[in-house]
């Protein structure tokens, strides 16, 4: 008898051991490896669209910063409890100006195939800036006029506020699902 009563303990230990390992490990990867996002709005329009959802990563960064052209997700500036979806447009050392309603980098027209066809990029108050170090300069991929907090209305950014890379959509599954071409 003490062998079946040592049997259902033992069994009831390693189920309890397995949860405690997956746990661990679901940590783990969400909080080095990647995580998830969720578009709320149309300041990504026309590359993201509301309720896309998109693995971000987060390994990455430990390697690198966010290069241009990436997507990221960022601890929103003016909002502790939300997160923004922005691309990189500008990295330290950069200057951007917004010249009749054009994005030039570092002297030359930017070429934003990811934007609508004749978008023109509003500016708020200043046209140009000159990222620092430790920081990114981003925008949204809607350009019509407050469509986008970025960093014509909140500045540059710093890395450290950089949560993961996206670069994969999820969902829905549509001809959308897949890679999110960054370029």
């Amino acid at each position: 008898m003490d062998k079946d009563d040592k049997e259902p303990k033992s069994e009831a230990f390693e189920w309890i051991k397995s949860i405690a390992i997956a746990v661990v490990i679901a940590i783990i990867i969400k909080t080095f490896i990647f995580n998830t996002t969720y578009v709320l709005g149309n300041s990504m329009y026309p590359t993201l669209h509301e309720k896309d959802r998109l693995f971000a990563v987060k390994i990455s960064l430990f390697f690198r910063g966010p290069n241009r052209g990436d997507i990221i997700v960022l601890q929103a500036p003016d909002s502790l409890k939300k997160d923004y979806i922005k691309r990189v447009i500008g990295v330290e050392g950069d200057r951007i100006d917004i010249i009749d309603g054009k994005v030039y980098l570092n002297g030359e027209m930017l070429i934003e195939d990811y934007i609508d066809p004749g978008a023109y990029t509003h500016i708020y108050s200043e046209s140009t800036w000159v990222v620092p170090k430790g920081q990114v300069f981003v925008l949204g991929d809607n350009r019509e006029e407050g469509a986008s907090k970025d960093s014509r209305y909140f500045g540059c950014i710093d890395i450290d506020t950089v949560k993961g890379i996206t670069g994969f959509r999820y969902f829905p599954f549509d001809n959308r699902f897949g890679s999110i071409n960054k370029d």
